[in-house]
């Protein structure tokens, strides 16, 4: 898989959410050994600006895929013509949408219980032939070595294809990285508000703002309090930075 890196952080060069879709149902179908893939934008960019362990957790992910339209804008700039943005939620639905003809079993973990069971509702209805493995809602505190077996170990007997991992960056990219080679196949993918998405509990950005990236201020406009930092903030110190780099100023080593 051909990447570009953005201030250290190898992003994958995809294409489209099919290629994305294949590359990962060719890997589950071909390969006993387990991989993660990472759902990366600017707030996982910078996050590995912070600390090189985190962004090593993305560079060698199986996948590192281009969720930010800014990742996809800078990429451009760096002459990679071919790359287009691979929204995670959208991926996430697609693959449940297209994993339907090829048997894909699927396995939730992350989010509440509420979520989850409407989540699942809102797969059966929208996604009738969709395999649900399984699904779990774990405490939202840090869990302990009997839990995180426990839980592994139902994964393991649920024979799933796709973990989506749903514990927010970088947190979820953490527990992939720990825990992805306790799993005897397939593949974790950290989804963030995948679940809340499907669920209804997010809504999507109109199409608009998505197309002129602008889908950040749309859920900043809905939860200000919980994201106002990692937007307003975040988002202008990457400006700075990816800035810097294109100008030849400051490079950030790749771990």
């Amino acid at each position: 898989m051909n990447t570009v890196s953005i201030l250290g952080s190898r992003i994958s060069i995809l294409d489209s959410y099919r290629t994305a879709y294949q590359y990962v149902v060719e890997y589950v179908r071909s390969n006993e050994k387990p991989a993660y893939i990472t759902v990366n934008n600017v707030h996982t960019v910078i996050e590995g600006i912070w600390d090189a362990d985190y962004r090593a957790i993305t560079n060698q992910a199986f996948l590192a895929l281009p969720d930010g339209k800014p990742l996809s804008v800078v990429a451009r700039w760096k002459g990679i013509a071919n790359i287009s943005r691979v929204f995670g939620p959208t991926f996430f639905e697609k693959a449940l949408e297209w994993g339907q003809e090829d048997g894909v079993r699927h396995f939730f973990f992350g989010s509440s219980q509420q979520v989850l069971e409407t989540l699942q509702n809102v797969i059966r209805d929208r996604f009738p032939q969709a395999q649900i493995a399984g699904a779990i809602a774990p405490p939202f505190r840090p869990l302990t070595a009997s839990e995180n077996a426990m839980y592994i170990e139902q994964m393991n007997r649920s024979k799933a294809d796709i973990v989506w991992v749903a514990l927010g960056a970088p947190k979820q990219e953490r527990w992939m990285a720990a825990n992805y080679r306790y799993l005897n196949r397939g593949v974790m993918i950290g989804i963030g508000a995948g679940f809340d998405y499907l669920a209804g509990n997010t809504q999507h950005a109109p199409e608009w703002m998505k197309r002129y990236a602008l889908e950040w201020l749309y859920r900043l406009i809905q939860e200000p309090r919980r994201l106002w930092k990692r937007y307003l903030v975040t988002n202008t110190l990457f400006v700075i930075l990816v800035v810097l780099e294109l100008l030849g100023i400051k490079r950030w080593e790749e771990e």
